[in-house]
């Protein structure tokens, strides 16, 4: 179930997926450099972008959704995918998905995956993509565990430090 603009608990204790708000960014990219400091051992690359920005665009960019995933009044998952540039209409990527190291394991990123996905049977999605680090073991976990498998269509390149995952949007389209 997706909200819209609140926080805390569901009454099962899952937590509430919301629409991310502008004036959360720095929480938000906070909690973005936490996730990515875990898989990158050599430090954090890309460090002369400013994250804070980049997520404000995506929060206001009208084809992205950023969804988070909030427990209390803490967000503790952050997702954002729109059509990627070029692609069909029934595809989206998936640009990012962390969950804070402190909440991992704890269904957060279950429960994040799952809005993502009933969000995009919503919209008529057919293809989900993404691209994971080649180091980050746990994250290829994960996808694999909710239905990822590798992009057939995008092997990883010689020296290429990500691969490309694919994900079949599968169910009836729904109203919201």
């Amino acid at each position: 179930m997706i909200e819209e603009h609140v926080s805390g608990e569901r009454a099962d204790g899952a937590p509430v997926i919301r629409a991310a708000l502008p004036d959360e960014v720095e929480v938000i990219a906070d909690l973005h450099l936490r996730a990515r400091s875990t898989y990158y051992p050599d430090g954090v690359p890309q460090g002369d972008v400013d994250w804070r920005e980049a997520w404000r665009g995506s929060i206001e960019r009208p084809q992205t959704q950023v969804l988070c995933a909030v427990e209390g009044d803490r967000i503790v998952g952050i997702a954002s995918f729109r059509t990627p540039d070029g692609a069909r209409a029934d595809t989206v990527r998936l640009f990012q998905f962390h969950v804070d190291p402190g909440h991992w394991r704890a269904g957060i990123g279950t429960a994040l995956h799952r809005a993502c996905v009933q969000r995009w049977r919503a919209e008529g999605r057919r293809t989900a993509v993404l691209d994971v680090h080649a180091d980050n073991a746990r994250a290829q976990a994960f996808y694999a565990r909710q239905g990822w498998f590798p992009d057939p269509e995008n092997p990883p390149a010689e020296g290429d430090h990500h691969l490309d995952l694919r994900f079949t949007v599968t169910g009836e389209r729904t109203g919201e």
